[in-house]
C-alpha cells in the first residue's frame, strides 16, 4: 500500500484542525478556501508547499480571483468538552491543477489557467452561530485588521477594471517610515479628469484626513495622457495598518481596488504590558488623535472616573474566550483599540490542548493517486472508546459485499483503508472518539491528460466558419479552450461552440469576425497546444459614396451609402464626434446600404459627416450645409402697428431680433437711402442674432418708414418699422391781412407745415406797432380756427401780427410777422409781364413793378396760373415774393397755362396783370457733352490688386442715357461695377486684374444727339524672367552674355534687367549691374581661375521678376597665353563628418553683461548645430541667441546671472557623424536672495547658489 503524501506541519508543531459536521447536525466551523498560484520555480523543482503563518502569499502576477488573507489571533483552549474553537488557520496544500476542492452541495471554481498545480489555503473561522454548510469555494477579500463578522460577506464577482491601468499594491512599512501608493488612469477616451477617492476600511474617506501624516497628490502627463494619483503616508503609526480602497469614477464608468498596509513593530512580551492602558485610544487633546482611525469619527464621551476594582488578568480571560466574545470583553474592561488587541493576540504562540481521547490524531491532509489506496491511521489513548468514521459529515459503515472501505485494529491504532480511490473519494474525513473528533482532507490526484494531436493555424476572412480540432489521450477527458490566455466562453449565447467526438475535441466559430483573431490554445492536465488564428477583412468596395447636401432648416436629412461586404457595421461621425441614434436621429443598416436619417434638421446638424466601416481604415465623407431663410422678429417690439414714438432731441436705439443661417446680410433703408454702420448721428449695427438702429439725437426729419432687408443664400426677408418723432410744431407761415378797416383788420393764416407729429390744439396771436419792439398777446384762450379779427387799432399806424401754434408737446416758435398794414389803398397792376424760361415742368416769368404804388407801399407780388380752357387760378407762391421774377414749378409737361401777377400791399391785392397768350410747357433739348477729366485723357495705369475708381462727368438735357463698352463688347457687371447719375458716371473695380486692361468706350445719348469718349485702362504686374540666357563668348577676364526678352512683360514695357554672377564653389550670388536696358552685355573683371554662373532678372514699372533665368553652362576664366590641357580626373569628395577646428574656451562672465561663447566647425554637408547647457538642449529660450555663419558658431547669453553658469556644449551633426566641444562658464557678481526670487529662479537652485557663494568667500 503506498503511503499518502503528508503536508508539512504548522509552525507550532501541530496541524490545523478542520472539523466536519456530525451526523446529528451539530454546529461546525465554516471554512474558506483560497486558490493561489505558486511560483513557477516551486512547481519546476517539485517543492512541497509550506504552511503560512496567516500572512497573505505573494503571487507572481495579480489574478482577478485572488484575495488577501488577514492574520487573526489563535485563542487558547478554555478547557470545555465542546469542539475546540480555533482561530484563523491557514493551510496550504499542493494539489494537481485539474483537481478541485470538493464539498457537499457546492462546486469548486475553475483552476488558474497558467499553472500545472495550485495551492489551496483553508481559513477556518470560529462562529458558533453559523450552521454547518460544508466548505465554501468562493473568493473572499480580507483586509488586515478586518472585524471577524465582516468575513461572512461573500464577494461573488469582482468587477473588471475599466479605468485603472495601474493599481495600488499592498505594502509593508516599519513604524515611523514612509510609504506611497500609486494609481494610474488612462485619459485617451476621457473628456475630463476622473474622480478618485481613497478610503480606509469600508467607509472612512481619507480626503478629510490629509495633513502632516497623509498627503494626496495628482498629476497628468500630456505625452502619455495618463492621470497619476498618489497617496503618501508619512511617519506611519501602528493604527495606520489595515485595508484600504481606491475608487475611480467617470460618468457611468467605475473602478475600484483594495490593498493592505502592514505596519511592522518590535516584538515585545505580552505579559509585560498593561493591556487596558496599552490598547486605549489617544485623547482628543493630542495632536495625532483620530488620524487614519475610526475613533476620530465616533462621538466623544466624557471620561468617567474608574472605581478602584481588584486587578484582573484580561489576557487570561481573552485566551480562554471564543473569538466572538473579544469585542464584549474589550468593551467591559475599557479597551477601545480592538484592532491592536487582535494583532497582539495574533503573535502569541498558540497553546495546544492535549487530547484526552486521541494519542495521535489524523494528519491535516492526505493525497493519493487516482486508482490507488490510502490508509488513515489514528491512535487512541483509551482503546475501549467507541470510534466512528465520517465522510463529508456522513457516517461510513462497513459492508460485507464490497471492499471499498476496510477497517483494521492494531492495538491502540484504528486504521481505515480506502481502496481504488476516485474523484468521489476526494472529500473531508473525520473520526469521532467519544466526545472528541479530529478531521482531515483527502485529495485524489488524477493522471494527466496528454494532447496527441495539436491544433493547427487558421487563416480566413470574416463571416467564414472556423473549426479547430485536437485529439487527446483519453475519451471523455475535459479540456479547456483559451484565447490569448483567457478561457473561451461556451455558454448558450456564446459565439463559440465546443463539441467532443471520442478523443477528438473541436472548437467551432460559425461566423468569424476580426475580434476572433488571436492565439488559441487547448489545455489538458498533461499539456497544451496552441495555434494562431488570423481573420482578415474582406476588401471594401464602395458602390455608392456619400454626397454633399445643402438642406433648409427644418427639412429632413438623408445620407446613404452602399458598400460591400454588406454585413459590415459602421459608425457615423459628425465633426469627429460619434453619432448615437435617438428619437430624432435614425441609423439604418440593411444589407449593403447604410443610411442616416434626421427627421428635422437643426443648425447643429451642419458639419462634416463621416461613415467609418468597422475594422476598415477607409471612410466615406460628406458635408452638410444647413441654411435658414432670414426672418425679422418684429413681434418682440410690442409696439402697436410697429410704430415707435420718440420725443425729438432724445436718443433712440431700436434693437430687433433676426435669424437666419448663414448669418444674413442686413441693410437698413429709409426710402432709397441706405443707413451705414459708420454714420455719426444715425447708424445701423448688426451683431449676432440682432440688428439695431441708433439715432443719437432724434430730429423731426427722422420720422418715416424704415425698411430692413435681410439676405442670405436661403432667401430674402424684409420688414418695415415706422419711427414717429414728436416735437413742438413749426411756426406757422406769416399771417395774411386781406382786409384792413379803420381800427381793425381781418387776418388769416395757414397751419404750420409740420405739426410736430401731434395734432394742433390751437393758436396764440400777438401784434405790435411796426416802430415798436413790444408784442402784445391778443388772446389767452386758444383759437381753434385760422381766422381772427384784431380790433382797437390806431388808424394810420402800421401794425404787424404773428402767430404761435400749440400742440400737446408745447408752443412753437413765433411765425414771421405779417406784412405791416395800414388803412391805405391798394397799388396799380404790375407792368411788362413776359416769359423768361420754359422747361418740361417749370415756367419762369418776369415783370416790372406797378406804375402807382401809393402811400401804403408795396409788400410783394402774388403769382397765379391756370390751365388753358379753365378758370381755376392756382397760387404758385405761398408767400409773397418781392422779386420781379418767379419760377412756377410742378407743371405737367406738354400742357398750356395762363399766368397772372398781382401786386400786394397792406390794403390788399391790385388788379392782376395777365399774359396775352398761353405758354406751352416743354423743355428745350440740350445736346450731350462728356467732360473727360485731364488724367483720363492719357492711359490710366494701375497695378494688379489695386482698386480702380473713375468718375466721368457729362452734360445734357433731358437726362442722357449712358452706356459702356469694352473693346466693343458689353461689360460684365460681375467684373466691373458701373453707376450712373444725372451728371456723371462712375466705373469701379474693387481688385484689378490684368484682364481688366483695355479701351473702355463711354456713350452719352439725348434723343438723336450722341457724344462718346474712350478711356484706356492698363493693369500691370511683375514681368516673367527672360526666356533664355546664353554665354556667347569667354575671353580673358570677360564673359559675353546674350538673352531674349521675357515672354510675359507684365502688361508693361520692360524697363531694364538685373544681372548677377555666382562662383561655382560657393554659389553665392552677387549683382553685377542693375537697370540694364539691352539684351546683351559683357561682364568684366572676373577672377582668373574661377568658374562662374550667371542669372538675369527682368524689370518693369512694377519691379523685378520673381524668378531669374540662369545659364545652363558655366564660364571658366583661364589665364591668357596658356593653353592648358584639362586633365581628366574624378571629382574630389568634399564630404566629411563634423570636426571642430576651434574649440570652446572656459569663460568668466560678469553678471548683468552679455557673454558670448565661440567655436568653429568644418563639415560637409552643412551640419546642424545644437547648444546644450548641463547636457540639456537649449530650445526657444529668450535669454540665449545662437548664430552660425561660415562654420563659426556663436552663443550669446543675454545679461547672465549666477544661475546661468555651468557646462555648455556645442554639438554639430550631419549625415556622416557628429562632434561636440565643451566649456565651463562661471558668472561673477552675485545677486541677493530677493533678486533671484524676482527672476523666477527655483528655491533649491537659490539655496545651492547661496551656499556656493559662501564657500567662495570663505576660501578667499
Amino acid at each position: 500500500m503506498p503511503e499518502p503524501t503528508k503536508k508539512d506541519d504548522a509552525p507550532n508543531g501541530q496541524p490545523e484542525e478542520s472539523v466536519a459536521p456530525d451526523s446529528n447536525g451539530a454546529p461546525t466551523l465554516p471554512e474558506i478556501s483560497l486558490e493561489v498560484s505558486p511560483p513557477p520555480e516551486a512547481v519546476a523543482e517539485g517543492k512541497e508547499p509550506v504552511e503560512t503563518d496567516g500572512k497573505k502569499p505573494e503571487p507572481t502576477e495579480p489574478e482577478p480571483l485572488q484575495a488577501g488573507v488577514a492574520q487573526e489571533p489563535n485563542p487558547v483552549d478554555n478547557g470545555s468538552n465542546q469542539p475546540e474553537p480555533s482561530g484563523v488557520g491557514v493551510k496550504e496544500q499542493a494539489v494537481p491543477a485539474n483537481s478541485a476542492v470538493k464539498e457537499e452541495g457546492t462546486c469548486s471554481p475553475p483552476p488558474p489557467e497558467d499553472t500545472d498545480s495550485i495551492k489551496t489555503l483553508s481559513i477556518e473561522l470560529p462562529n458558533d452561530s453559523v450552521p454547518a454548510t460544508g466548505r465554501k469555494d468562493s473568493v473572499w477579500s480580507l483586509g488586515e485588521g478586518q472585524a471577524p463578522e465582516d468575513v461572512d460577506k461573500l464577494i461573488d464577482n469582482l468587477p473588471l477594471s475599466t479605468l485603472l491601468i495601474e493599481k495600488p499594491q499592498s505594502g509593508t512599512v516599519p513604524v515611523g517610515g514612509d510609504i506611497s501608493f500609486v494609481a494610474k488612469v488612462e485619459a485617451k477616451d476621457l473628456l475630463r479628469k476622473p474622480t478618485i477617492k481613497w478610503f480606509k476600511g469600508k467607509w472612512m474617506d481619507l480626503a478629510s484626513k490629509t495633513g502632516k501624516h497623509l498627503q494626496l497628490k495628482e498629476s497628468f502627463d500630456r505625452l502619455t495622457k495618463v492621470h497619476t494619483f498618489e497617496m503618501h503616508i508619512i511617519k506611519a503609526k501602528d493604527n495606520y495598518a489595515g485595508n484600504y480602497r481606491c475608487e475611480v469614477s467617470y460618468k457611468d464608468k467605475f473602478d475600484s481596488c483594495s490593498f493592505d498596509l502592514e505596519i511592522k513593530e518590535a516584538e515585545t512580551g505580552s505579559h509585560s504590558l498593561d493591556i487596558r492602558s496599552a490598547f486605549k485610544r489617544s485623547n482628543e487633546g493630542q495632536e495625532d488623535a483620530g488620524e487614519l482611525d475610526f475613533s476620530g469619527l465616533l462621538k466623544h464621551r466624557e471620561h468617567k472616573q474608574q472605581d478602584d476594582a481588584p486587578e484582573v488578568d484580561v489576557w487570561d480571560i481573552l485566551k480562554n474566550a471564543r473569538p466572538d466574545q473579544y469585542e464584549k470583553i474589550a468593551f467591559t474592561y475599557g479597551i477601545t483599540d480592538l484592532r491592536g488587541l487582535l494583532k497582539r493576540m495574533k503573535k502569541i504562540p498558540k497553546e495546544e490542548k492535549k487530547s484526552e481521547a486521541f494519542a495521535k490524531k489524523l494528519d491535516s491532509a492526505y493525497q493519493v493517486d487516482k486508482g490507488g489506496k490510502i490508509r488513515l491511521v489514528v491512535e487512541l489513548a483509551d482503546p475501549t472508546v467507541e470510534l466512528k468514521w465520517y465522510k463529508n459529515g456522513q457516517e461510513i459503515r462497513p459492508t460485507p459485499n464490497q471492499r471499498k472501505y476496510i477497517f483494521e485494529h492494531k492495538g491502540t491504532q484504528r486504521i481505515m483503508v480506502i481502496n481504488n480511490c476516485n474523484a468521489n473519494d476526494d472529500a473531508a474525513y473525520s473520526v469521532v472518539a467519544g466526545e472528541e473528533k479530529c478531521a482531515t482532507e483527502l485529495f485524489v490526484k488524477e493522471l494527466p491528460i496528454k494532447i496527441v494531436k495539436g491544433i493547427e493555424p487558421v487563416k480566413t476572412t470574416v463571416n467564414e466558419r472556423i473549426e479547430m480540432e485536437c485529439e487527446v489521450s483519453e475519451e471523455g477527458a475535459k479540456v479547456k479552450w483559451m484565447k490569448n490566455g483567457v478561457e473561451v466562453p461556451t455558454g448558450v449565447r456564446s459565439r463559440y461552440r465546443v463539441k467532443c467526438e471520442g478523443t477528438k475535441h473541436y472548437l467551432v466559430i460559425d461566423d468569424a469576425s476580426r475580434d476572433d483573431t488571436g492565439t488559441y490554445s487547448v489545455m489538458a492536465s498533461g499539456g497544451t497546444s496552441e495555434a494562431h488564428v488570423q481573420v482578415d477583412l474582406k476588401p471594401l468596395k464602395v458602390h455608392q459614396d456619400l454626397q454633399d447636401m445643402t438642406v433648409v432648416l427644418g427639412q429632413p436629412i438623408k445620407l446613404n451609402c452602399e458598400i460591400y461586404p454588406g454585413n459590415v457595421p459602421g459608425r457615423w461621425y459628425r465633426n469627429g464626434q460619434l453619432i448615437q441614434a435617438n428619437d430624432r436621429i435614425n441609423i439604418i443598416h440593411k444589407n449593403r446600404v447604410h443610411r442616416l436619417e434626421i427627421e428635422t434638421s437643426s443648425l447643429h446638424d451642419a458639419g462634416d459627416y463621416t461613415f467609418v466601416p468597422e475594422g476598415y481604415s477607409q471612410s466615406l465623407s460628406a458635408k452638410i450645409h444647413i441654411i435658414d431663410p432670414p426672418r425679422v422678429h418684429l413681434e418682440s417690439l410690442n409696439f402697436p402697428d410697429n410704430t415707435v414714438t420718440v420725443v425729438a432731441g432724445n436718443k433712440l436705439r431700436l434693437e430687433i431680433p433676426i435669424s437666419g443661417e448663414p448669418a444674413p446680410r442686413v441693410v437698413w433703408m429709409k426710402g432709397e437711402r441706405v443707413i451705414l454702420d459708420s454714420g455719426h448721428r444715425v447708424r445701423a449695427e448688426t451683431s449676432g442674432d440682432q440688428t439695431s438702429l441708433t439715432i443719437e439725437v432724434t430730429e423731426r426729419e427722422d420720422t418715416g418708414n424704415y425698411k430692413i432687408v435681410l439676405q442670405n443664400e436661403a432667401g430674402e426677408a424684409t420688414a418695415s418699422v415706422r419711427i414717429k418723432i414728436v416735437d413742438i410744431p413749426d411756426p406757422p407761415e406769416a399771417p395774411l391781412v386781406p382786409v384792413v378797416g379803420g381800427d381793425w383788420c381781418s387776418m388769416t393764416w395757414e397751419p404750420p407745415k409740420y405739426d410736430g407729429a401731434s395734432p394742433i390744439l390751437g393758436y396764440f396771436i400777438e401784434r405790435k406797432k411796426k416802430q415798436s419792439s413790444r408784442w402784445m398777446r391778443l388772446n389767452f384762450d386758444l383759437i381753434k380756427e385760422t381766422l381772427f379779427e384784431p380790433k382797437k387799432m390806431i388808424e394810420g399806424v402800421p401794425y404787424e401780427v404773428r402767430i404761435f401754434a400749440v400742440n400737446a408737446i408745447g408752443v412753437s416758435k413765433p411765425s414771421e410777422p405779417s406784412k405791416a398794414f395800414t388803412p391805405l389803398a391798394v397799388t396799380s397792376e404790375p407792368t411788362m409781364l413776359v416769359v423768361d424760361d420754359v422747361t418740361d415742368n417749370t415756367v419762369t416769368v418776369k415783370w416790372r413793378p406797378p406804375e402807382t404804388i401809393g402811400a401804403a407801399g408795396l409788400d410783394g407780388y402774388l403769382v397765379e396760373y391756370c390751365i388753358e380752357g379753365s378758370n381755376d387760378w392756382v397760387i404758385s407762391n405761398k408767400e409773397l415774393t418781392e422779386k420781379t421774377k418767379y419760377t412756377i414749378t410742378g407743371l405737367s409737361p406738354g400742357c398750356k397755362i395762363l399766368v397772372r401777377v398781382k401786386a400786394i400791399n397792406a390794403a390788399g391785392a391790385s388788379t392782376p396783370r395777365t399774359l396775352q397768350h398761353a405758354i406751352l410747357v416743354k423743355e428745350v433739348v440740350e445736346p450731350p457733352k462728356i467732360r473727360v477729366p485731364r488724367h483720363l485723357k492719357q492711359t490710366y495705369t494701375r497695378r494688379v490688386g489695386e482698386a480702380v475708381n473713375l468718375v466721368v462727368p457729362f452734360m445734357g438735357k433731358p437726362r442722357p442715357k449712358v452706356t459702356w463698352l469694352k473693346e466693343g463688347q458689353p461689360i460684365e457687371p460681375s467684373h466691373v461695377n458701373i453707376r450712373n447719375t444725372d451728371c456723371d458716371s462712375i466705373i469701379f473695380i474693387r481688385k484689378a486684374e490684368r484682364s481688366h486692361s483695355g479701351k473702355y468706350e463711354m456713350t452719352v445719348q439725348v434723343e438723336n444727339h450722341v457724344d462718346t469718349a474712350i478711356i484706356d485702362i492698363q493693369i500691370v504686374d511683375l514681368p516673367g524672367p527672360p526666356k533664355s540666357v546664353i554665354i556667347e563668348d569667354v575671353w580673358g577676364e570677360n564673359v559675353a552674355l546674350v538673352w531674349t526678352p521675357p515672354k510675359d512683360n507684365g502688361n508693361a514695357p520692360i524697363t531694364g534687367y538685373t544681372i548677377q554672377k555666382a562662383d561655382k564653389k560657393t554659389m553665392e550670388w552677387f549683382t553685377c549691374i542693375e537697370h540694364y536696358h539691352r539684351t546683351c552685355i559683357t561682364i568684366t573683371e572676373l577672377v582668373v581661375g574661377n568658374e562662374y554662373y550667371f542669372r538675369i532678372f527682368s524689370e518693369n514699372m512694377c519691379g523685378l521678376s520673381e524668378l531669374a533665368t540662369q545659364t545652363k553652362n558655366s564660364a571658366l576664366i583661364v589665364k591668357e597665353g596658356l593653353q592648358m590641357k584639362t586633365p581628366e580626373y574624378n571629382d574630389h569628395d568634399f564630404k566629411e563628418p563634423p570636426k571642430f577646428t576651434q574649440p570652446l574656451i572656459n569663460t568668466f562672465a560678469v553678471a548683468g553683461y552679455n557673454a558670448t561663447l565661440n567655436c568653429s566647425v568644418r563639415a560637409n554637408p552643412k551640419p546642424k548645430v545644437i547648444w546644450m547647457k548641463n547636457k540639456m538642449t537649449i530650445i526657444d529660450d529668450p535669454r540665449y541667441r545662437m548664430f552660425s555663419n561660415q562654420g563659426v558658431c556663436t552663443l550669446e547669453i543675454r545679461k547672465p546671472s549666477p544661475y546661468d553658469g555651468g557646462m555648455y556644449t556645442c554639438k554639430a551633426i550631419n549625415n556622416l557623424g557628429e562632434a561636440q566641444v565643451d566649456c565651463k562658464l562661471e558668472v561673477k557678481g552675485g545677486f541677493t536672495f530677493c533678486e533671484l526670487m524676482k527672476r523666477g529662479v527655483p528655491l533649491h537652485l537659490i539655496e545651492k547658489y547661496m551656499n556656493e557663494t559662501k564657500t567662495v568667500e570663505q576660501e578667499k
